[in-house]
């Protein structure tokens, strides 16, 4: 078991910890959260043993490895294979060993012993953990050295995996990784058979991973059986029992505040006063349920803009003289779009962004945007290249220059930086404070549409819920690469894969598309699609099919109504065109616009027949 016995820490003279207690059982897998700065990663640097409690203990048991990742990522020739295997400390000695052992009593020791620990797999099963984590064959043999920060920490993670510590301690593991190395991690840590400690603020994770959570709030520790739901469901019972007992002592407090001032001055009652009043000091405060201003995101509104805001047909883009990224990409995104774009890391999810926002131009086909179209672009670089000496609201007023001083404070506003906090150096911010002052200069002139890469990655649970709030209500388009897929499947209604060298809208739904990254689901070469397959007995099963051909329709319904709507609008163009001999609004050429317009009229007709095969599953399953 491992006992955190009433902790306290202090950093800077302000404590991070005080009294903090906690008991987690062997085999437990513990979710620990906590809002941005709430001393989670401190507390994990002293069960390691980086950080010396002030007062308390931290006990486990002995003999038992703790596996933690290093905050200096590996580098140098060696590859990602070799850094994985030399994890297994354990093997790669005794392998040393093998090699140079002349005496044969003791070989047979070393060989047995590498037997036993499964040593001679070992390169199997490290290449299945690079794998998951995104390295394919050949990239698992390049040298550290060509990597990124980003892919030599999740090299640092597969060797942490691999080496199976009795105590496994993760924090934040999923910041480097794509929604599809996200998935496979989840997958690995739900069977793994040690005790696991896990840092995270992904809601999915959090619920199918762990068994308990581990709040740290205040510098307490409090612990909660079950996943993030059930975490939430419960902490919101106990906010409730804290404001009315908050309530009913502030109503004590006042009576008894009342009866001293009115008869402390009197004989006869001054006793029973003095009584009162020594009972007013011993009472200890219920402490008020705070407000965060970490929560608050608000995206101004932007003026109306024509559909489409942005055509790309038939373009291709690359870097420089470089071979195209991508190509044959054709896309029109609308003044309420929301799109996510899916696909692992290095398949060009960022290259499309980039150009998207104009960052890189075509070097085929075309990008056609609106003139009066303004975007607001979210990356992490944005976040790590802040002037760590200068305040937000110095950024903020150098960025709207021009603007009243109260224009420049209301911006600021809308991301929690009011009063002291719009004065504070940016270096003595969380990461999730940075992140927000970054959305809030990106916003600052109300762009028509958002691209947000990596938008959560220093957010907490709930920041990451005020997000989706606040993207949910802003009434401008959205393109949304995240991790997160909670976010994306509460934000997004169109998926578009980036895979192959090219983007294409994704048919299915983030469950389908979860699947498809899981080899789950998947079709048998050797099946035989038509032939029924016996339906599943009970009626949950059955509830299950009608809400997940329900979605569907009211997917395709949606789809059918924006293709409609945009025959419509090609039509009224071509119309413009014919009558006045002029070009029409959008710039494009008649035979752009009647090449177009047999494409859409193609899609509609497509999702018509899959609205009536949807239609016909529908009334079957109800007549059921």
């Amino acid at each position: 078991m491992l006992t955190i016995d009433g902790i306290t820490i202090r950093l800077g003279g302000r404590p991070i910890l005080e009294g903090a207690s906690a008991s987690i059982p062997h085999g437990a897998r513990v979710g620990l959260i906590g809002r941005n700065g709430a001393g989670k990663s401190t507390l994990m640097k002293a069960i390691i043993g980086e950080i010396e409690p002030d007062d308390g203990a931290i006990t486990r048991p002995s003999r038992s490895r703790l596996g933690y990742i290093a905050q200096e990522a590996p580098s140098g020739s060696v590859t990602p294979e070799e850094v994985v295997l030399a994890a297994d400390v354990e093997r790669a000695q005794l392998l040393e060993e093998a090699e140079h052992c002349t005496d044969p009593h003791r070989l047979g020791d070393v060989h047995e012993r590498l037997l036993a620990i499964d040593a001679y797999s070992a390169p199997a099963r490290a290449a299945k953990i690079l794998s998951g984590l995104g390295f394919d064959e050949e990239m698992q043999r390049r040298p550290l050295d060509s990597y990124s920060g980003g892919w030599k920490m999740r090299v640092a993670l597969g060797a942490l995996l691999f080496s199976e510590p009795d105590v496994l301690l993760l924090d934040e593991p999923s910041n480097h990784l794509d929604l599809e190395a996200t998935l496979w991690l989840e997958n690995f840590l739900r069977t793994y058979p040690a005790t696991l400690l896990v840092i995270s603020h992904e809601r999915d994770l959090l619920n199918k991973v762990v068994d308990h959570i581990l709040h740290l709030q205040r510098g307490k520790l409090t612990i909660y059986p079950g996943g993030y739901d059930a975490f939430e469901k419960q902490k919101a019972e106990r906010d409730a029992q804290q404001a009315a007992a908050k309530a009913a002592q502030d109503a004590q407090r006042a009576r008894l505040q009342d009866y001293v001032a009115r008869n402390s001055a009197r004989a006869s009652t001054a006793k029973q006063a003095q009584s009162r009043a020594k009972m007013l000091a011993k009472m200890q405060p219920i402490a008020a349920l705070i407000e965060d201003p970490s929560l608050t995101f608000d995206f101004p509104s932007p003026a109306e803009l024509r559909s489409p805001m942005i055509s790309v047909d038939g373009a291709a883009v690359a870097y420089g003289d470089a071979p195209p990224v991508l190509k044959r990409l054709n896309l029109r995104i609308d003044a309420d779009d929301r799109i996510a774009l899916l696909g692992r890391n290095g398949n060009g999810k960022t290259t499309f962004a980039r150009l998207l926002a104009s960052q890189l131009a075509p070097v085929e086909g075309r990008v056609h945007a609106s003139g009066k179209m303004k975007v607001g672009y979210f990356t992490q670089y944005q976040v790590e290249e802040l002037a760590s000496e200068a305040t937000p609201l110095e950024l903020m007023t150098r960025a709207m220059d021009g603007k009243t001083p109260a224009a420049v404070r209301a911006q600021l506003g809308r991301f929690g930086f009011s009063g002291p906090r719009a004065t504070t150096k940016v270096e003595l911010l969380s990461g999730g404070e940075r992140a927000r002052l970054a959305l809030a200069l990106i916003t600052r002139d109300a762009p028509h549409l958002l691209i947000l890469d990596e938008p959560t990655n220093h957010l907490d649970v709930d920041a990451r819920e005020a997000l989706v709030q606040s993207l949910n209500d802003y009434s401008g388009a959205v393109i949304l690469i995240s991790h997160d897929r909670h976010m994306v499947e509460l934000t997004a209604d169109r998926l578009v894969l980036v895979d192959g060298g090219t983007a294409k809208e994704y048919a299915g739904s983030m469950d389908d598309y979860i699947d498809f990254v899981l080899g789950r689901n998947q079709p048998k070469k050797d099946a035989k699609p038509d032939k029924p397959r016996p339906a599943a007995s009970g009626s949950g099963n059955t509830r299950g099919k009608l809400r997940y051909v329900q979605s569907e329709l009211a997917r395709v319904e949606k789809a059918m109504a924006k293709l409609q709507s945009r025959c419509d609008e090609i039509d009224r163009a071509m119309c413009e065109t014919a009558a006045t001999g002029e070009s029409a609004p959008s710039g494009l050429p008649m035979d752009d616009m009647l090449s177009q317009r047999a494409k859409i009229a193609a899609d509609l007709e497509q999702a018509e027949a899959e609205w009536l095969t949807l239609g016909e599953k529908l009334e079957a399953l109800q007549a059921d």
